[in-house]
């Protein structure tokens, strides 16, 4: 074997992929903050009822508009489930985005 030559993964490209995993923790980091201070409201019912998430699909709040209890218990519960599934998408979608301008740039097999 050439001197220098190892089993095809160097030192170089070990200190390569060492820096590329810190890159990506420190990122993470920053990330998780920034997720857990944002909130992303999901809304049902024309604006009748709204759910905020953070970015990390942690509650914040629910908002009901007066008008929406005159619509009955049943139709209620869906319009909450409704904004909640639109406050978990945007907020899950949200999160994706953000991972993936994180990772992306790094070169990483398969975006990640």
């Amino acid at each position: 074997m050439a001197q220098g030559q190892g089993f095809g993964f160097g030192l170089g490209k070990m200190k390569e992929a060492f820096q590329k995993a810190q890159q990506i923790q420190e990122g993470a980091k920053i990330l998780q903050a920034e997720l857990d201070e944002m909130r992303l409201t999901g809304e049902s019912g024309g604006g009748l009822v709204k759910v905020t998430l953070s970015g990390n699909q942690e509650p914040h709040g629910v908002e009901i508009a007066p008008e929406a209890l005159n619509e009955g218990a049943e139709v209620l519960s869906d319009l909450v489930l409704a904004a909640l599934k639109d406050a978990y998408t945007i907020s899950t979608t949200t999160m994706k985005e953000k991972m993936e301008t994180l990772t992306g740039g790094l070169g990483l097999p398969g975006g990640f």
